[in-house]
């Protein structure tokens, strides 16, 4: 008699395959962790890259409000710091070791001095360092109705601006000076300005809340002007 044979998983196969789909079932929760942190991440690296361009911003603009005189060329401003090696000497309007032909004085075209202002926002304007000082969010999709990933962590971005101390180790009469950027702040105006750009992230997940922080400093230098050969 002939038995017709029909084809059929075999016990050994069928348990093979539970214990496949066990483990890529397993592997599921990993995967989407993965992919939330990544997300994160990615977010984070957003952040730090608008903190980076903030600082190369502030950066290109004048040092002060009274430095924005456009018919001018900025000059150097008085300060009420106690580096005597940074004030004008006697009637030259200039620091030591700048010649009468240089630029960089404490007076303008116009004959005109100025100080150094207070922090903060001037003017109703935008138009030098420090109206740039406060906080931004950067989180676009935040109050957004459907339930993303992004919506449960905010990155914010605090750019301070503060005036530092600008003395150097040992004096400025030395030919090689040392000066330590954001050793000391200053309660009153220096020649120093200090930015920090604070980069903060809360996910919802332990290890990527970070603060993630870019510091740069500006000096009181007044402005300077090319010099054009006649014919």
């Amino acid at each position: 008699m002939q038995k017709n044979l029909r084809p059929a998983i075999a016990m050994i196969e069928l348990i093979f395959a539970i214990v496949i789909m066990g483990i890529v079932m397993l592997s599921a929760p990993m995967l989407i962790s993965t992919s939330t942190k990544s997300t994160y991440v990615s977010l984070q690296q957003e952040g730090i890259n608008e903190a980076a361009s903030r600082v190369h911003m502030v950066m290109s603009y004048p040092w002060d409000e009274n430095n924005t005189q456009d018919e001018y060329i900025p000059t150097i401003l008085h300060t009420t710091s106690a580096t005597v090696e940074l004030q004008d000497v006697g009637t030259t309007k200039r620091r030591i070791g700048i010649p009468m032909t240089s630029k960089r004085a404490f007076v303008d075209l116009n004959n005109s001095e100025f100080s150094a202002s207070a922090l903060g926002s001037d003017g109703g304007d935008s138009d030098d360092m420090d109206d740039f000082i406060g906080i931004t969010s950067v989180n676009p999709i935040e109050a957004a109705a459907i339930d993303y990933i992004e919506t449960f962590g905010q990155i914010s971005i605090n750019t301070a601006i503060g005036y530092g101390a600008d003395s150097v180790i040992g004096g400025y009469a030395q030919q090689t000076i040392t000066f330590v950027p954001f050793g000391a702040s200053a309660t009153t105006t220096s020649s120093i300005k200090n930015i920090s750009v604070t980069v903060t992230s809360t996910s919802g997940v332990t290890d990527l809340n970070k603060n993630i922080l870019l510091r740069a400093f500006s000096c009181n230098i007044g402005g300077y002007k090319f010099e054009e050969r006649t014919f």
